[in-house]
């Protein structure tokens, strides 16, 4: 791919949903302190990213860099995917049940 400009946004998340054609939801997890108590508090934002060869699955951890608006609800893109997710139900030859 070629070189985007360096001041973009990027977060990295797990795919939660590959259903829409070209389009991922991504989930991103981050931690910050309750304002009053101080306790760590998981806060959890989802975005809609841009997949052009469609080849994210559940479960994929990605990385996403902020981009354009390319419809009303998508101004994400997925940079790279970072790891893979297993593929569930497949046995591998050399595994026996």
């Amino acid at each position: 791919m070629e070189e985007r400009t360096p001041h973009r946004k990027v977060r990295t998340g797990i795919v939660v949903s590959d259903k829409m054609n070209k389009t991922v939801v991504v989930r991103v997890d981050r931690m910050s302190k309750h304002p009053l108590y101080g306790k760590p508090v998981l806060k959890v934002k989802k975005y809609m990213a841009h997949d052009e060869e469609n080849e994210c699955r559940p479960g994929d951890r990605v990385q996403i860099e902020e981009t354009r608006p390319l419809s009303r609800h998508k101004r994400w893109r997925v940079a790279q995917i970072v790891e893979r997710a297993p593929i569930l139900g497949v046995e591998t030859a050399g595994e026996e049940a």
